[in-house]
């Protein structure tokens, strides 16, 4: 499975090594980017920025360098801002993947980084999310808490934070282990 570059491309030996990244002055723009990349074809991660590029709770991109002017164009049709390519991703971290979940009967917890949501496990409603301190939480719980997991959009769709993100990951993984079909 290739992680980098195009889907259409050929894989080559040590190509995940020569990566890149995008930088962004915010979270959604990197979330943006990662979204319209991926449907142009592009294999994109979202990443941590080595810590000396940070300037908070970041987020950047990493593709293959040989992708980067393509994908730059990419990004410019779509608007999103770019603050800067950088042709070296040493010191990037992956996004936390870490996963975990809670059973408590009737209901489900699932943690991812500092995120949570819980679900009733019977009727597929969302009875709480919490943590973060990110300005789009509150507004992420009003609009998730209450209704049923088919019936809500996902949080990545129009949360602008790296919490945001999280619960996303969370949400995601709730779906998975329910069986809620789609998205």
């Amino acid at each position: 499975m290739r992680l980098f570059g195009r889907k259409d491309a050929d894989p080559s030996p040590g190509a995940e090594e020569a990566l890149g990244l995008f930088l962004f002055d915010a979270v959604n723009d990197a979330i943006a980017a990662e979204r319209a990349l991926k449907v142009a074809g592009y294999g994109v991660h979202l990443v941590a920025p080595p810590p000396h590029l940070r300037a908070g709770c970041d987020l950047s991109v990493a593709l293959e360098r040989v992708e980067h002017v393509g994908a730059e164009r990419v990004l410019a049709e779509a608007g999103v801002h770019v603050r800067e390519w950088v042709n070296d991703a040493e010191g990037t971290a992956s996004v936390c993947d870490l996963v975990t979940t809670v059973d408590f009967g009737d209901w489900l917890m699932v943690r991812a980084g500092n995120m949570k949501i819980v679900v009733e496990k019977a009727t597929g409603v969302i009875v709480n999310t919490s943590g973060g301190g990110c300005p789009d939480i509150p507004y992420l719980n009003l609009a998730l808490v209450g209704r049923r997991l088919d019936e809500v959009p996902r949080p990545k769709d129009f949360g602008y934070t790296l919490c945001g993100l999280m619960l996303d990951r969370a949400y995601v993984e709730v779906r998975a282990l329910l069986e809620v079909d789609g998205r």
